[in-house]
C-alpha cells in the first residue's frame, strides 16, 4: 500500500467528519459539534487501518484497472464505513471488559470527561454509517446490498461477541466450556466477518458483482480470519510485547483462546487439573506455571503445524476459484497475514 493511498485515505476521512458534525439533519452547536470531533478523532483514525485501506486494493485488484479519482473516494469511504464500526465495536467492547488501555492511549471512557457518555458515543458511531452510505451511495444500484450487508455483519459480530461473554462468565470459570468448536464460532462470528469477508465483499458490491454467487469467498475469508485470530491468541503469549504493541492478558483474563483450547487437548489429567487451578488467576507466578505448562506440551511447535497446514489449504482453496481477479484478492490478504510477527 503506498504512502499515497494511505495519505488520499486519511483525506477522506476528514471530508466525512466534517459532513457528519455539519449533518443538517441535527442542529449542532459549538458544543455538540466539537465533542463528536474529538470523540471521531480519538477514536476512528487511530489503528492500522488494515480493514479500510483493504477495499480500495480489493477494489483496485478487482476492476484491474487504474482507479479514477472518484472510484477512489467511494471505496474509501466504505473503508472508513468499516473503520467506523471497528470504532464502535471497540468503544463498547473496552466498557464491557474494563479495559484501561486500547492502541496505546487510555480506553475512551476512561477519559475524566467521558465516562458513560461513551455508551451514547458507541450508538452515535454505529449511526454515522448509514449516514456516510446514504450520502454517498444513495443513488448507486448496489445501495440496498451494502445497507444489508453492513446490518448483517454487525448482527454477527455482536452475536460472537455475546458468546465470548457468555463463555468468559467471571463468575463460574469453568474451563471444560473450552473447545476448539467454541473458539472457532466466537472467532468467526466475533471477528472474521467484519474484518475479512466485510471488506471484499465492499469491493465486491463496488465492481457490481452479486454476492450470492460468491459464498466460496466468503468461506476463505472465514477461514483466513480463523488463522488470523489463532495468530493473535500465539502472539499475545509467545509475541515480543515491544513488537506487538500490548502485553498480552489472555492468560489472566481467563480467554477462550487457541493455546488454551490446545493444551486442554494435549494434556494428561495432571496437567488438566494443573490448568484449571492457574488459567485466568491475576498472579504473575500462575500465569507463568500455564506459560511453563505451554512449553512443555510444545504449543510453539503445535502452533507452526497448524500454520503450516492452514496456509496450505487455504492456497489450495485460492486456488480453486475461477476468477484471476478474485484469486489476486484472496492473495493478497493472505500474503498480508502469514508468519506476521504483530
Amino acid at each position: 500500500m503506498s504512502t499515497d493511498l494511505k495519505s488520499r485515505f486519511l483525506q477522506v476521512y476528514d471530508t466525512l467528519k466534517s459532513e457528519l458534525i455539519n449533518d443538517p439533519a441535527f442542529e449542532f452547536d459549538e458544543d455538540s459539534r466539537q465533542w463528536v470531533e474529538k470523540m471521531l478523532d480519538y477514536n476512528v483514525p487511530g489503528g492500522k487501518l488494515n480493514r479500510g485501506l483493504s477495499v480500495i486494493d480489493s477494489y483496485q485488484l478487482l476492476k484491474g484497472a487504474e482507479l479514477t479519482d472518484d472510484e477512489v473516494f467511494l471505496a474509501s469511504a466504505l473503508g472508513w464505513c468499516i473503520e467506523w464500526l471497528q470504532a464502535y465495536f471497540l468503544v463498547l467492547d473496552d466498557i464491557m471488559d474494563e479495559s484501561h488501555t486500547r492502541r496505546g492511549q487510555p480506553c475512551w471512557f476512561r477519559l475524566p470527561k467521558v465516562g458513560m457518555i461513551a455508551a451514547n458515543d458507541g450508538i452515535i458511531l454505529r449511526n454515522h454509517i448509514p449516514r456516510i452510505l446514504k450520502k454517498h451511495f444513495r443513488g448507486k444500484p448496489y445501495y440496498v446490498d451494502l445497507l444489508d450487508l453492513f446490518n448483517e455483519v454487525e448482527f454477527q459480530t455482536a452475536s460472537g461477541q455475546m458468546i465470548d461473554l457468555i463463555t468468559t462468565l467471571v463468575g463460574e470459570k469453568d474451563l471444560s466450556k473450552y473447545s476448539l468448536s467454541i473458539h472457532r464460532r466466537i472467532v468467526q462470528y466475533k471477528t472474521a466477518y467484519y474484518s475479512f469477508y466485510l471488506p471484499v465483499a465492499c469491493a465486491l458490491l463496488m465492481s457490481g458483482e452479486d454476492l450470492d454467487k460468491h459464498e466460496e469467498v466468503k468461506n476463505v475469508l472465514v477461514e483466513m480470519g480463523t488463522y488470523f485470530q489463532v495468530q493473535d491468541d500465539y502472539l499475545d503469549c509467545f509475541g515480543a510485547p515491544e513488537v506487538i504493541g500490548k502485553i498480552g492478558t489472555d492468560i489472566e483474563d481467563f480467554k477462550c483462546s487457541w493455546l488454551v483450547v490446545k493444551a486442554l487437548e494435549l494434556s494428561n489429567e495432571e496437567q488438566k487439573k494443573f490448568l484449571h487451578e492457574n488459567y485466568g488467576k491475576k498472579d504473575p507466578s500462575s500465569v507463568a506455571k500455564v506459560k511453563e505448562l505451554y512449553h512443555t506440551l510444545n504449543l510453539q511447535g503445535v502452533f507452526e503445524e497448524y500454520e503450516n497446514a492452514s496456509y496450505k489449504k487455504l492456497i489450495t482453496s485460492i486456488e480453486g476459484h475461477p476468477s484471476k481477479a478474485v484469486q489476486a484478492v484472496l492473495k493478497s490478504f493472505l500474503g498480508k497475514i502469514y508468519k506476521r510477527q504483530k
